[in-house]
């Protein structure tokens, strides 16, 4: 039975201009005026299965492995891979081997890296701002072992944050007619900060395709996990290699004797000749990188990247021979200072997506000193914002 949320609103047009705060928005916007309200679908009985098919499919795919492997008396492989016979000692035998190598055990040697730049520069919100806080904590451990301890944690904090979310969209049956607090208050909340909070909303409901990202973050964590606990089995170390870090008290003179591979530097092959550009021209590549991020946008954040490029090229190759110690020191702070360049970014993103009438009134140089912009879909900004911000972005986006 359909609910008439609409009998408690006033009906004659003088009452219209008494409303308080967005009443206005919520009767052109809410659900629960705009039209009759049905429990059933809040209840999720007229959904359709669409889109699970591919759970299914992968179901089947894995019964009927095991099943073959049962019905065959064979073993399930210990690892995970695509090209079985291809191990750690196959590696430097060729470009082809070097690369199948990679598509059985890149997730196995890079994972970490991959799973930070996963969701946070796609919502630019609340959350996003939790997550990349909780990089930060994550990464300020430094050593492997001391973050594959806490990643158990991380694992949990992210799967709670998913659940919440989910609840979240689900809200209150609306069939209640009851409006959340943040409406109804005296002054309440408007849609944008409602959307950048990700609360449950009747008129700005939440996005549910922002808990995709979560998901493919909590992917990433639970396969990282995966790894965490394997590579301390021998039989993996035996097929991929041992995650081990090397002392930070060597000396980089020392280091050929702790290299299992054979002078690469005469060039013997086409491999080789890929070792050399890595180890001799990455470097730069990277500064370069550093330096492109530096100038792309004129602002404080960029600054400490354009000093820190200055930095490691007032002594260029040089840095590499430094004590591992203090290499791993300065590339850290480098990586700690990005993590909190994103963080400031998400933490910004209230004040150009939320409060950018305010802020074109009273803080123009804010905007200026951050460029502070809206980049994601939804967020009502008005336009004489949205033109401010696109010639104060085309304006700055590169040196003269």
């Amino acid at each position: 039975m359909s609910s008439l949320c609409q009998d408690s609103v006033p009906s004659n047009s003088s009452d219209f201009g008494e409303l308080r705060g967005n009443m206005a928005e919520l009767l052109r916007r809410s659900i629960l005026y705009i039209e009759p309200v049905d429990p059933v679908y809040w209840c999720g009985a007229l959904r359709k299965c669409e889109g699970r098919i591919l759970p299914c499919l992968r179901a089947t795919v894995h019964r009927h492995q095991l099943y073959f492997r049962l019905h065959n008396d064979l073993k399930a492989p210990p690892f995970s891979i695509i090209f079985h016979g291809i191990t750690r000692q196959h590696l430097d035998h060729g470009v082809l081997p070097c690369i199948k190598y990679f598509i059985n055990f890149f997730f196995y040697k890079f994972g970490l890296e991959v799973f930070s730049v996963n969701v946070i520069g796609q919502r630019m919100d609340f959350y996003a701002l939790l997550h990349s806080c909780a990089l930060l904590v994550v990464l300020s451990r430094r050593r492997r072992k001391a973050i594959g301890e806490v990643w158990p944690k991380y694992c949990c904090f992210t799967a709670g944050l998913m659940v919440l979310q989910y609840l979240l969209c689900i809200g209150i049956p609306p069939a209640l007619c009851v409006d959340y607090p943040w409406r109804t208050a005296f002054k309440p909340l408007t849609s944008n900060i409602i959307k950048w909070f990700y609360l449950p909303d009747f008129a700005m409901r939440p996005n549910p395709s922002f808990i995709f990202y979560d998901h493919l973050l909590l992917l990433c964590s639970s396969l990282q996990w995966q790894v965490f606990e394997e590579e301390n089995r021998a039989v993996v170390r035996l097929l991929a290699g041992d995650n081990v870090e090397i002392s930070r008290n060597l000396d980089p003179c020392s280091f050929n004797q702790f290299v299992p591979v054979d002078n690469f530097l005469h060039c013997r092959c086409y491999l080789d000749m890929v070792k050399v550009f890595v180890y001799s021209y990455f470097f730069w590549l990277v500064l370069c990188l550093i330096f492109i991020t530096g100038t792309t946008r004129i602002n404080i954040f960029c600054l400490g990247y354009l000093v820190a490029c200055f930095y490691f090229m007032l002594f260029g190759g040089s840095v590499l021979m430094q004590p591992v110690r203090y290499i791993l020191r300065l590339w850290d702070w480098l990586i700690g200072y990005t993590c909190f360049v994103i963080a400031m970014k998400n933490l910004l993103s209230l004040g150009s997506c939320a409060y950018l009438d305010s802020l074109l009134k009273n803080g123009c140089w804010l905007i200026q000193a951050f460029s502070m912009f809206c980049t994601i879909k939804g967020y009502d900004v008005r336009s004489n914002g949205k033109h401010f911000l696109e010639n104060n972005t085309f304006s700055h986006r590169g040196l003269p």
